[in-house]
């Protein structure tokens, strides 16, 4: 056979099959590429661009004989003849495995060159059929043609499949676990307070003596996952940021991330995530399963590791702070992409590690029933709807709000047994790509338990601005106006004749901050708010809040 027709021999399945595999390689980027509401997600392995257009090959199915085996090819297409010579003179063309061709996909270079490789197989199979008289001359033209023009392409192609795997290798062989992934991140931060301390003590005790603080807090983040779509979630902390509290005389200036009662390094968190079905996933965890980390908080802009400095400003404070660290368990139903329903049973985790005494075990611990309904009636708006019931022991130095909000909404019977059934109202609106607003309402009925039949009523609320990639991509502004938990009526009196623990006036919440990203890895956050009337009282001079934080993530 002349070298001329051995040459021949080249063209037409490789035009062929070009045509035939990029489609589908175009169909697959493009299915990649949908996005969904975040709500409940399941880990999913990541894929390359390179994976992806191996992967899209491998849907093809066998030869197809005729083109009439093609569902979606119809004799009025504009390439329904090209397609028939290909079939009927080469034997060379494939179709998807729902017996469909998809010549419609719009398709790359990087695809077509893909492609363009794939048919070299079906042309080793024709040459060694020793097939004469198979191409016509002008095949063999485009085809050299086609040759010429990817062989570039064809090159940079396999050049990067053969980094790639030199890169596989030297990540299994440097892998921390072959299960387990390591995080972490640390925070730096500078903060003073000015303004008069919240007198709310019988003492003369106002004068501002706090001093300019320097702390931190780190945590190391083991995530293991044994099946490729559940996650084991291991934090180990260590925390020296001071609870503002004492030092200001109200906790409506603390900060969102400060130390709890731990010193040293602690077990911060230890949680089990897996799916149940296809729309379920369950929660397990014996230490810091918090509703936060199972249903949306819908406020993700302001709170968070890039968002606001203060307690009260990252979400309601009633409905996803429990006031304990949790073991239980949650599950999340995903109903559609607009619907979804979070339900979580927790207790105090140190009480229901406990076997014995009054108070202990994890049914009679302190406890939190929570329930959530969230809507997304557009990619651009998601409202939550939640109903929190919270129950808390005698003298188990309890607080009602999450450690936020004025002494009597924290504890609004003292340390008596107390029950609360929570309302909130959460929304988060992005009106563009680069601005969102968002915020909450807040309402609680309070009653005790032990002692005489005393109710209590505690509201809150806040308005959120976040304005992402302002000034440059990757920043954050924000702003957050609000009310602290306050009590607005009390049935109880400490003390027969005594004044009732219900706040006489109305504190606001300003904050402004701004979060500037260094690189992927560092962001900085200058950032100050002020509450006016601490304790929601008007004899309290305003308290301001400046701080610093230098966020490292890994």
């Amino acid at each position: 056979m002349s070298k001329f027709l051995w040459n021949y021999l080249l063209v037409i399945p490789t035009v062929f099959y070009g045509l035939l595999f990029l489609p589908s390689v175009a169909n697959a980027d493009v299915t990649t590429q949908e996005t969904v509401p975040t709500k409940i997600i399941s880990p999913k392995p990541v894929v390359t661009q390179d994976q992806e257009s191996a992967n899209s090959l491998t849907e093809i199915t066998g030869q197809v004989t005729s083109v009439s085996q093609l569902s979606d090819v119809r004799p009025t297409d504009w390439a329904f003849q090209a397609l028939q010579s290909l079939v009927e003179r080469y034997g060379a063309i494939a179709g998807y495995p729902d017996g469909t061709f998809k010549g419609n996909r719009a398709l790359t270079r990087y695809e077509f060159a893909a492609g363009l490789n794939a048919a070299l197989d079906r042309l080793s199979e024709l040459i060694a059929s020793n097939t004469a008289d198979l191409v016509k001359k002008e095949d063999l033209e485009t085809l050299q043609k086609l040759q010429a023009e990817f062989a570039p392409e064809l090159q940079q192609l396999r050049a990067r499949l053969d980094s790639l795997e030199a890169r596989t290798a030297e990540v299994e062989a440097n892998q921390f676990s072959t299960t387990t992934k390591l995080l972490g991140d640390a925070v730096f931060i500078v903060a003073d307070t000015f303004g008069d301390r919240a007198n709310n003590r019988p003492a003369n005790d106002t004068k501002d003596d706090t001093q300019t603080v320097f702390g931190y807090r780190s945590r190391l983040i083991l995530q293991t996952s044994f099946t490729g779509k559940d996650q084991l979630s291991t934090i180990l902390s260590s925390n020296t940021i001071p609870n503002l509290t004492n030092s200001t005389g109200t906790a409506m200036t603390r900060f969102t991330f400060d130390q709890g009662t731990e010193e040293g390094v602690y077990l911060s968190q230890l949680v089990y995530r897996f799916p149940l079905s296809k729309n379920a996933t369950i929660w397990v965890g014996p230490r810091a399963l918090q509703p936060a980390i199972y249903a949306p908080t819908l406020n993700s802009s302001i709170g968070g590791l890039n968002g606001a400095v203060s307690r009260f400003a990252t979400f309601n404070p009633t409905v996803y702070r429990p006031g304990f660290d949790g073991a239980g368990a949650a599950l999340g139903y995903k109903f559609s992409n607009q619907v979804q329903l979070s339900l979580a049973y927790t207790a105090d985790n140190t009480q229901a590690s406990r076997a014995s005494g009054e108070g202990n075990g994890f049914a009679d611990a302190n406890n939190i029933i929570f329930s959530q309904l969230t809507i997304s009636p557009s990619r651009q708006l998601d409202v939550g709807l939640a109903y929190v019931h919270k129950y808390f022991g005698t003298r188990t130095g309890f607080n009602l709000t999450g450690g936020t909000g004025s002494a009597f909404a924290r504890n609004p019977f003292e340390q008596n047994s107390t029950s609360t059934d929570n309302f909130g109202l959460q929304f988060n609106w992005r009106a563009s790509r680069r601005f969102v607003v968002g915020g909450w309402f807040g309402y609680t009925l309070a009653h005790q338990e032990s002692g005489p039949n005393n109710d209590a009523t505690i509201i809150n609320g806040a308005l959120t601005l976040a304005f992402p990639d302002l000034f440059k991509e990757g920043n954050i502004g924000g702003f957050i106006v609000g009310v602290p938990p306050k009590v607005t009526s009390n049935d109880y009196r400490p003390r027969p004749n005594a004044a009732s623990r219900e706040d006489p006036d109305t504190s606001l919440h300003l904050e402004a901050f701004y979060t500037f990203r260094v690189n992927d890895n560092v962001r900085v956050t200058p950032t100050f708010y002020v509450i006016t009337s601490p304790e929601h009282n008007d004899a309290n001079n305003a308290i301001w809040v400046g701080a610093l934080r230098t966020t490292f993530s890994f």
